[in-house]
């Protein structure tokens, strides 16, 4: 018997209104991912990937169409019951780090425990110590993330993510900003993350890196074109 997705995304649209008339980012998306996968998400500038980890994550609301999440209709969440469930089920990463400038580092990997209340108070500090230390910056906890380097802030993006123990990460590009060989650290370490029993989805432009990739999944024009297993990327 074939397992449940751990993501059901069915006839998934996305218009949005613009001055010249109604604009269609996504068309019809049907797509599964099943626990324990790494999926990259591909497709040219405007191909509706954004859009596409938008409203998976429950940031932006699908026009039409139904997404699940584990046991979760994630569609049919109000604004305060999806932070809600995004604090504690979905780790993301974005491009531009969004770490709050006026928070430590470590404040910053405490903040989603904080709000989901998540552990106890005084165990939010020690977690969030033990995760920079994975990533390799607790030396950093203490900074503010303007001292701290493109990549640095990236891990610690990475480190708050993690803290609430999700099952799903999803990244939106999260080596854009990146120098290839810290690009590669980071989408070795999601690899890392999926043989721990991780399931990530990650928008990227990192085709050299395939080889850690399970499948591949190329948008264009806002609809899925192609699935493919990583290794028959080319």
């Amino acid at each position: 018997m074939t397992a449940k997705p751990l993501i059901s995304m069915n006839r998934v649209f996305k218009n949005y209104e613009t001055p010249s008339g109604s604009f269609a980012a996504l068309r019809g998306i049907d797509l599964e991912v099943q626990e324990g996968e790494y999926v990259a998400v591909v497709g040219r500038s405007g191909s509706g990937k954004s859009t596409l980890i938008n409203v998976l994550t429950g940031i932006d609301s699908p026009s039409s169409g139904e997404i699940h999440v584990a046991s979760t209709a994630v569609h049919n969440l109000g604004e305060e019951e999806l932070a809600k469930w995004r604090g504690k089920n979905v780790g993301v990463i974005f491009q531009f780090f969004q770490l709050l400038p006026t928070l430590t580092v470590a404040e910053n990997v405490m903040l989603p425990m904080d709000f989901c209340n998540t552990f106890p108070p005084g165990e939010r500090r020690p977690r969030a110590m033990a995760l920079l230390e994975k990533m390799g910056i607790a030396e950093q906890a203490d900074k503010l993330p303007s001292d701290l380097s493109g990549g640095q802030q990236q891990r610690a993006a990475i480190a708050r993510a993690l803290a609430n123990d999700p099952p799903l990460l999803v990244a939106d590009e999260p080596t854009g900003n990146l120098d290839s060989r810290t690009s590669e650290d980071v989408v070795r370490f999601f690899s890392s993350l999926v043989n721990e029993g991780k399931t990530v989805v990650m928008v990227t432009h990192e085709r050299d890196m395939t080889r850690y990739f399970t499948r591949t999944v190329m948008l264009e024009d806002g609809a899925i074109v192609e699935e493919t297993e990583a290794k028959a990327w080319s």
